[in-house]
């Protein structure tokens, strides 16, 4: 499989600044997939310790934490490792806090060494530890993403269609790709539900895969404590999950906690990169993130396949509607969005809303591109139908236009300021890659 992040990857062996690679993300995203397969082959030797399942290695790194010392002992357990040569990789690194510690000293004293480390709940050990700051990189691994997706299937000019400017793909492409984005909505972008569903062309085989990912992500909650109550997270995880689109009050998330537990809980699943808190702005001006209201939000979860598990959608009835954005009241399609634009665009992701007597208003998410403000609506109507974006656009003249991501081909309305996107093209609205903005 083709991942956006193996450019990134490779860029890190061959840079001069390099400094040891941590990668981030939720647990099986593709993390260790990632180095086994992209990174691993380019080098003489590959040394790979899971600090999870290599709990008797622990005890080495209770003492010093010198390079020198380590690798005395690791050579033993995993065989030689060469500075120029080898790769070493620590998987499953938050098992073992120290070597997190350790990862500054392979910076300080042996730069030659390419050291990569991996972990799924970083942010609890981080608690444990003094963090090397300054001292490492930083790489977050996302689901795959809907181009990657379809080059999984084999359907490059698809892929390469879904990245270019609609308006210069003939209307029947998209429309294909639209009815691509279909499937996707229910397998979704975790590696080894798309390989599934690749390799046996079922919908039913992914959904075991989603199902069982879910169950280990529940189990792993066991891991929080005594942060907080495993079933508290586990209610606040399935909750959230079901409220893709609104906005969220702790006391809602689960009743038999108090809203100060299930903010706490709330946070954690944030931090372990599960759920996503998308905060209300004003875009008066950047960064969107200084204005941000922390009391007033709405989520995403990591993988649109997982959130059709957990709120059990029915599958074979929401497939048969043709229009995407009706597809389970049009929080899979909010989802869908809100998880194009992280994995492309920006960890941070942000709405408007304007709460007035009679007259609230809401925009779905915020884009920021060449240092101007879009806001994004996604939605089935015509451009009589997109009051709150009429009223944005009124609010904020600074903004030069605003896009509606919808079930349909290419069009512009320039005398409104609105430009009509299909929905695919969340991946080319946003500040980090050439778009039409």
């Amino acid at each position: 499989m083709k991942r956006y992040v193996a450019s990134q990857l490779l860029a890190w062996k061959d840079s001069s600044r390099r400094k040891p690679l941590v990668l981030r993300g939720a647990r099986q995203v593709g993390k260790t997939w990632l180095v086994e397969n992209v990174l691993a082959g380019t080098f003489n030797r590959f040394v790979k310790i899971d600090l999870e399942k290599r709990r008797d290695l622990h005890p080495y790194f209770d003492g010093s934490l010198e390079p020198q010392t380590l690798l005395k002992y690791l050579e033993l357990a995993a065989g030689r490792i060469v500075p120029g040569e080898t790769l070493l990789f620590f998987d499953e690194i938050q098992a073992c806090p120290r070597a997190i510690m350790a990862l500054r000293y392979f910076y300080e004293q042996l730069p030659d060494l390419h050291v990569v480390a991996a972990g799924s709940l970083l942010e609890f050990a981080f608690g444990e530890i003094s963090v090397p700051v300054g001292r490492l990189q930083y790489l977050h691994v996302h689901p795959m993403t809907f181009y990657e997706y379809l080059l999984a299937l084999g359907k490059e000019p698809a892929a390469e269609h879904s990245l270019s400017l609609p308006e210069k793909v003939p209307e029947p492409i998209q429309s294909t790709i639209l009815d691509e984005l279909r499937n996707y909505f229910f397998v979704g972008g975790m590696p080894e539900a798309v390989k599934s569903y690749r390799d046996t062309e079922s919908m039913l085989s992914a959904f075991q895969v989603q199902s069982e990912i879910i169950e280990s992500y529940r189990d792993d909650f066991a891991k929080y404590k005594p942060r907080t109550d495993p079933a508290c997270l586990d209610a606040v995880f399935l909750n959230a999950a079901k409220k893709i689109g609104e906005q969220i009050k702790y006391t809602r998330l689960d009743e038999g906690h108090s809203g100060q537990m299930n903010r706490k809980a709330f946070d954690l699943l944030v931090k372990a990169k599960i759920l996503n808190k998308i905060p209300s702005c004003d875009p008066s001006g950047l960064p969107l993130g200084a204005t941000a209201n922390p009391k007033k939000f709405k989520a995403s979860v990591l993988d649109i396949g997982l959130l059709q598990r957990i709120c059990q959608v029915p599958a074979p009835l929401e497939m048969q509607k043709n229009n995407l954005l009706a597809m389970y009241r049009g929080k899979l399609a909010e989802q869908f969005v809100a998880q194009e634009l992280i994995a492309w665009h920006t960890s941070e992701l942000f709405y408007w809303s304007r709460d007035a007597r009679g007259s609230s208003a809401e925009v779905d998410y915020l884009a920021v591109k060449n240092g101007m403000i879009y806001p994004i609506e996604v939605k089935s109507g015509s451009s009589g139908t997109l009051r709150s974006l009429h009223l944005f656009l009124d609010k904020y003249p600074h903004c030069p236009r605003g896009i509606v991501l919808y079930s349909d081909t290419y069009s512009h309305l320039s005398d409104q300021k609105l430009l009509f996107l299909p929905l695919y093209c969340a991946a080319i609205v946003g500040d980090r890659r050439p778009g039409i903005l």
